[in-house]
């Protein structure tokens, strides 16, 4: 089962080395993971996809409350929450072809960001669903390139993540 972890740390050097290479020395591969600063100086926010039963998971949580410069960990899987993740696809786009990607990139509320004479880079953003989709239906026009942020996750409401029990 797919797990989002949000991690709040301490804005220093080798903290992400720290936590990513606790998964790794658990033989748990991570999906994706997302990094940023909070509103809080010198605090940042790693949000981390794993595909992890919840024994296992609850175990991940231990071990990494127990790291230096790791303030809070949450498991939002189960939580009310909303996730967002940003991929930018270059796909081939011959003359002809640029109305047909502009219509489906309109459909999946994308933004067409770079126009060259072979190619477009296209913004989209949404659930892991929702790419799928989008990178199937661009296939049939040929994608060079794909990056992905990995997915960002917030607590619906007014709940914050100091709010969820680890």
């Amino acid at each position: 089962m797919r797990r989002i972890l949000t991690i709040l740390v301490e804005d220093r050097p080798g903290v992400l080395t720290r936590v990513s290479g606790l998964f790794s020395r658990r033989g748990y591969n991570i999906q994706n993971i997302a990094v940023g600063r909070t509103i809080e100086p010198g605090i940042s926010r790693m949000t981390v996809s794993v595909e992890a039963d919840p024994l296992t998971v609850e175990q991940v949580v231990k071990q990494l409350n127990k790291l230096v410069n790791v303030l809070k960990v949450s498991d939002l899987t189960e939580e009310a929450s909303i996730g967002r993740e940003l991929m930018l696809v270059k796909i081939k786009a011959d003359p002809v072809k640029r109305s047909d990607i502009q219509q489906m990139v309109s459909t999946f509320r994308g933004k067409i960001i770079d126009v060259s004479p072979d190619s477009m880079i296209v913004e989209v953003t949404g659930d892991d669903e929702k790419l799928q989709a989008f990178t199937l239906m661009m296939q049939e026009f040929g994608i060079k390139e794909i990056v992905s942020t990995g997915q960002i996750s917030l607590l619906r409401g007014s709940k914050t993540m100091r709010d969820v029990k680890a």
